[in-house]
């Protein structure tokens, strides 16, 4: 199992956009059955740390290419990815692996 995080840097004052922008592209692949639950968190500047920072969040069995041959990505989802582009400065993704039981090392 893997964990998958995709952080935004925005554009000052955006974060809360980018968040609204990016919850409702991630409810589009979950209703795709493209992913699994997940979570959108943000710093639009009332908390301590990076601020103008958002981190879509899900855990998936495996990691695939989105551009896999079989794959259809779905229409909706592709048409907010300019309007997030357009108020972000930066991204980057990170992949862990989730610890679960049969992991463990006593």
């Amino acid at each position: 199992m893997y964990v998958l995080r995709r952080i935004y840097k925005t554009k000052p004052g955006q974060a809360l956009r980018v968040a609204t922008l990016v919850q409702k592209q991630g409810q589009i692949y979950h209703d795709a059955g493209q992913r699994g639950e997940f979570r959108v968190s943000f710093n639009g500047g009332t908390m301590p740390g990076e601020q103008d920072t958002v981190c879509l969040e899900w855990t998936d069995e495996k990691i695939e290419s989105p551009y896999r041959g079989d794959n259809k990505l779905p229409a909706a989802a592709l048409e907010l990815g300019p309007q997030v582009r357009e108020l972000v400065e930066s991204q980057r993704i990170e992949f862990m692996e989730l610890l679960t039981p049969d992991k463990y090392r006593e």
